[in-house]
């Protein structure tokens, strides 16, 4: 009742995944709280918030990630697996430093770390892997699906 509730008065969503990478070229990587498998740090865009101030609050709230510049927008998709009217911005941010929090556990994400993408998790979600093999080819598709 409450998410149809949510629906009728938010008719899509919209969030942010980010790929950042260390000086290694290795790829920062969360695992949450609330959800199986490794994932980009990322999360829903608030009101009043542009997409790339919060791809920038998520890798600092998320790993005590301190953008310094803006992330470039790589491309938008459609989630169809969380409500089918769920869209994602990704994003690649290239200049940063860490924070205070830097990689510490926190209430959201328990785990955080940087791979090789020849050495990724064997949890890492579909969507992050395919995500990846984009970013390692430079081929995002129009019309993307997540």
């Amino acid at each position: 009742m409450i998410q149809s509730a949510g629906l009728i008065r938010n008719p899509y969503t919209l969030g942010v995944r980010v790929i950042v990478e260390d000086d290694r070229q290795q790829v920062l990587l969360v695992r949450h709280s609330y959800l199986p498998g490794w994932y980009l740090p990322g999360g829903g865009v608030e009101r009043g918030e542009t997409l790339d101030e919060a791809a920038c609050r998520e890798v600092s709230e998320e790993a005590g990630i301190a953008a310094e510049g803006s992330p470039v927008l790589l491309n938008m998709y459609l989630n169809e697996e969380a409500t089918g009217r769920d869209h994602v911005g990704l994003f690649h941010l290239a200049a940063w430093r860490q924070a205070e929090n830097f990689l510490k556990p926190n209430a959201e994400v328990v785990e955080s770390g940087f791979f090789a993408l020849e050495q990724l998790p064997q949890e890492l979600s579909a969507a992050t892997g395919r995500r990846l093999l984009e970013f390692r080819s430079g081929f995002f598709p129009a019309g993307g699906k997540w």
